[in-house]
């Protein structure tokens, strides 16, 4: 019922290995646990002006969830996690149709995640962009790692976008191309070529086409 709409899943990190194949190769992976999830609303464009499908994937303590959320998923589950993935066809699936990452995705799959990186909190300008810092020389024994000027010319204010030290990290990035190495049927793990931002638990959103 995938086949001919975007697939989708949602999983969490878990954590990054060496992976060997059976040709000798050795890949480094991210291994996520992906799955099982259900279908807790379809949108279309007649009823909601687009195409979407709403995921649940995880559980949590029934007395966490709201009033309003327990009435939206009924008898479906407490699921930890919602999320709601945008189609460019009407949805062929029905809610509570249940899958996993057998379902979906092979060895082989092009992917694309979506994730939260981990959050470094307040950070100066070399670590946060790469700056080079200043010479410790001339009685700049201090510089090493500021900033240096942010003004300067006739400008008599600091221009906007200037890169500062302040808050990094917490920001969702996407990644594209990612290659699916190995599927464990079984367990719902699977393997993902390469890193993917976040920290161990982090949710992680994996679609492709």
């Amino acid at each position: 019922m995938w086949t001919e709409i975007m697939k989708f899943i949602l999983g969490t990190k878990v954590n990054m290995m060496e992976y060997f194949s059976t040709e000798g190769e050795v890949f480094p992976v991210t291994v996520v646990n992906a799955g099982p999830t259900v279908v807790t609303q379809v949108k279309t464009k007649a009823t909601d002006g687009y195409n979407a499908v709403q995921i649940g994937f995880g559980t949590k303590n029934a007395n966490n969830l709201s009033k309003a959320l327990k009435g939206h998923l009924k008898d479906l589950g407490n699921f930890r996690f919602l999320k709601e993935f945008r189609q460019d066809a009407e949805p062929t699936c029905k809610v509570g149709d249940n899958f996993n990452v057998a379902d979906l995705f092979e060895a082989g799959d092009k992917l694309q995640v979506s994730s939260v990186s981990k959050g470094k909190g307040f950070q100066g300008v070399v670590k946060r962009h790469g700056f080079h810092g200043g010479p410790r020389s001339h009685g700049q024994k201090h510089s090493e790692r500021e900033h240096g000027s942010i003004g300067g010319g006739l400008r008599t204010h600091v221009p906007k976008g200037m890169r500062m030290a302040g808050r990094m990290g917490g920001d969702r990035i996407t990644q594209k191309n990612l290659k699916v190495i190995f599927i464990d049927k079984e367990n719902n793990i699977l393997l993902i070529k390469g890193a993917i931002p976040g920290r161990r638990g982090s949710l992680v959103e994996i679609f492709s086409k």
